[in-house]
């Protein structure tokens, strides 16, 4: 399972470093784009305070699986130049559509048989891309259904729903602070903004909170895998609902039990203090073993045909 060092050139040219996984034998592979959640996330979804680990194990298994991978870090994060906190929502689409030109024009790779699997943030950007650009398989991890402020909204609900009794009596004062921050985002018309006296990814948010992801589902021809956990704090698992319905070909959904937003089964009732413990145990395998099973179903048959004809 050979990792190649990959640099890919965005649309300002700003060099995305990355690595490319390859399957053993020759080529040409299948290949899928890695996408990760939001903020200063390296190219295996990690930040110097708070490791994911998502990218190296899911890379592993698709390999075996014969499928080869590609994942880069965001701006400003490990070896891409920038400052994270002036890109925005749609910088990091574009940055992952070079990242998916790059990747099919490799001669090792099938350009026939390239898909785009998203976690999170990186879930809107999958399904934008499927909408946009011929892609074979998509697989969306976590993401959400509508609009980007209603997601929040409901991110903030669920984060105080989980917190200690004496806590959630704050609901409505903390839900009216809410108000006050998105407010207060929404005004401003920089790319930084100080909110409560630190820095904030302004133009960031004001973007994703316009975004309806509905627009994209709708424009989707390719297969789709939706997946979010039944304990999921950040985004509601019954948008699973929505986004097959409005896939025009339907989606496979799975509403896992137990998963978190991690990507980890947590047993207990889920909150974010429980984020920390749940990040040293490995991403489920089943949800790796669910993902490499459909990718391998909707990329791998239509590479050998590619190889046949």
């Amino acid at each position: 399972m050979p990792d190649i060092d990959l640099t890919v050139p965005a649309d300002d040219g700003t060099a995305l470093a990355g690595t490319l996984t390859l399957p053993a034998g020759p080529g040409p592979h299948p290949a899928v784009l890695l996408l990760h959640g939001s903020g200063p996330l390296d190219r295996d979804g990690n930040t110097p305070k708070l490791l994911m680990n998502l990218a190296r194990p899911m890379a592993e298994v698709l390999a075996a699986a014969g499928i080869a991978t590609l994942r880069h870090d965001r701006r400003g994060a490990g070896a891409t130049p920038g400052d994270w906190r002036t890109a925005g929502f749609t910088d990091n689409r574009k940055d992952a559509a070079a990242a998916l030109r790059a990747l099919a024009a490799r001669p090792d790779i099938d350009a026939g048989a390239v898909g785009v699997v998203g976690h999170s943030e990186g879930a809107l950007h999958a399904m934008t891309l499927a909408a946009r650009t011929e892609v074979r398989a998509v697989v969306l991890l976590a993401g959400f259904a509508g609009v980007g402020e209603a997601a929040f909204r409901w991110q903030g609900r669920s984060v105080v729903g989980s917190l200690p009794a004496p806590v959630r009596l704050l609901r409505r004062p903390l839900g009216a602070l809410g108000d006050r921050v998105l407010a207060r985002i929404k005004r401003t018309r920089t790319d930084v903004a100080r909110i409560a006296g630190a820095p904030v990814n302004a133009r960031w948010m004001r973007e994703m909170l316009v975004h309806d992801s509905r627009d994209d589902l709708a424009a989707i021809h390719a297969p789709v895998l939706a997946v979010t956990g039944d304990k999921d704090l950040q985004v509601d698992p019954a948008d699973l609902d929505e986004i097959r319905r409005l896939v025009p070909g339907g989606a496979e959904t799975h509403r896992l039990a137990d998963l978190t937003h991690v990507l980890r089964p947590y047993a207990g009732r889920p909150t974010l203090g429980a984020y920390r413990r749940l990040l040293r145990e490995p991403v489920d395998p089943a949800l790796l073993a669910l993902v490499a099973d459909w990718l391998t179903r909707h990329l791998a048959p239509v590479s050998r045909e590619t190889a046949a004809s």
